[in-house]
């Protein structure tokens, strides 16, 4: 049982700073010395873990205050690092940055306390010298429970440029652990929202993970940082970890005869990329076998699927590919034109419309889907309006909402949820046993849905 595993969080000012580089190179880098690392990403980003599980050959855990309470933070970190020589927890945004509007909520410095984890700040320093010891000097003294225990500084230009911020942050007593250097070498493309996944680039995605290890092992001090992270004690709080077969809660449902281990489909691929590792093991600790599939390849569901979940990613860039994927598109119809359970989320939902930007789709909604040039982000209340295959009406959960595509409905489909955010409105499709919805949730926040769906599953 994990007590007290090393552990240090990896944050900076600001977004752009260089905490995925510096957090992925730091975990391959610690993995290259033979140890076994456990990655974590604050918040609700999708991506990040991809290049920490390529990193460190672990699944990447998110752990988000915001979608799963505070309260699940501890359990859901000691069963993502059970059996781990350390952890490296990447943050979001700015250290102190995390839901709109709710103080600390969902920021990188909240779960730095709840972990008692120290925290390393990665300061991009190609625009100044002297004055990164007020920068430091504020992050360190703006929350007294938030301990940082140094720096990395980022984007370095020359040895003076990196001797006059070394002479600096002495001045206030902070150690640095590491220097890199301003290069190329290690970019990783991006696009409309965000990195380009791993899925999606092959070994591209390995050569961009080894050169970030190779980064971070030159240019930083990898002893001092295991021993921030040794420093780090006991885990706070109790001890027990997030178990996905023994997670009670109040929507957990009846057992009822059926089929006695279901099975699941569950969206893979480049196309969809955007599931919590948590989701399979809750399916599986409910009693399904879980198949993943690649619908840009795979031409049938696996044999005998009795229930279908299509996570988050981005079907727009593989449209082409997903609208020629003919038989794969009909039997998604069929399947859900029999009554069996889906459940579908942001990429899923637009893959079930007649359209995407003019490309046929499955046609399981009467909606068409196309991008768009607004953004739509941020943390949402949600409650079930009404039963689904995924939630029984008034089921209450938050949600992340991460897009840049408009759903336009037709007719004879019921809302999925009711959101606020801010206002409120209604959300999503419910249509015989499909939930479908631009909402991303984390299952292990209500662990019951995974349940009601697996039992959907087993009687349909």
């Amino acid at each position: 049982m994990v007590s007290s595993v090393p552990r240090l969080v990896v944050a900076a000012p600001a977004s752009g700073s260089g905490k995925t580089t510096v957090a992925t190179g730091l975990m391959a880098a610690l993995a290259a010395r033979g140890l076994a690392v456990s990655p974590h990403k604050v918040g609700p980003d999708y991506i990040d873990p991809g290049y920490h599980a390529l990193a460190t050959g672990r699944a990447g855990r998110n752990i988000d205050a915001y979608l799963c309470g505070p309260e699940l933070i501890g359990p859901l970190f000691r069963h993502g690092a059970d059996g781990c020589d350390i952890a490296v927890v990447e943050g979001v945004m700015g250290l102190y940055d995390g839901a709109a509007g709710e103080g600390e909520l969902a920021s990188t410095a909240q779960v730095a306390k709840v972990l008692g984890a120290p925290v390393v700040l990665v300061v991009d320093a190609s625009a100044q010298s002297r004055s990164v010891a007020a920068l430091v000097h504020g992050f360190v003294s703006w929350d007294p429970e938030v301990r940082v225990g140094g720096v990395i500084l980022n984007k370095v230009g020359s040895d003076r440029h990196e001797g006059l911020l070394r002479e600096a942050l002495e001045s206030v007593g902070v150690p640095v652990f590491g220097v890199l250097r301003r290069t190329d070498r290690v970019g990783v493309p991006s696009r409309h929202l965000g990195l380009v996944p791993v899925a999606e680039r092959g070994s591209a995605a390995v050569d961009a993970v080894a050169a970030m290890g190779a980064l971070v092992s030159q240019g930083c001090d990898l002893d001092a940082l295991v021993a921030l992270a040794r420093s780090a004690g006991a885990l706070p709080g109790s001890p027990a970890p997030w178990t996905p077969g023994e997670s009670p809660d109040q929507d957990h449902p009846a057992r009822v005869s059926g089929k006695p281990r279901p099975r699941v489909a569950l969206a893979g691929g480049a196309a969809f990329t955007f599931s919590y590792a948590e989701h399979a093991e809750l399916l599986a600790a409910a009693g399904a076998e879980v198949v993943v599939f690649d619908p840009r390849r795979d031409e049938h569901l696996p044999d005998g699927t009795d229930g279908l979940v299509i996570g988050g990613g981005f079907p727009e860039v593989y449209a082409e590919e997903l609208s020629a994927n003919e038989p794969l598109r009909e039997a998604v119809a069929d399947l859900a034109g029999r009554g069996a359970p889906v459940a579908a989320e942001c990429a899923g939902l637009l893959y079930l419309c007649r359209e995407l930007d003019g490309l046929p789709m499955c046609g399981v909604l009467d909606a068409s889907a196309r991008m768009a040039e607004r953004l739509t982000l941020g943390y949402r209340d949600a409650v079930a309006v009404g039963d689904s295959a995924l939630a029984a009406a008034g089921t209450r959960m938050r949600g992340h909402e991460f897009h840049r595509t408009v759903v336009e409905p037709g007719a004879g489909a019921a809302p999925a949820w009711g959101v606020r955010a801010p206002g409120r409105r209604l959300e999503g499709f419910v249509q015989r046993g499909v939930h479908a919805s631009y909402l991303h949730t984390h299952w292990a926040s209500r662990p019951g849905v995974a349940r009601r769906f697996v039992e959907r599953c087993r009687t349909s």
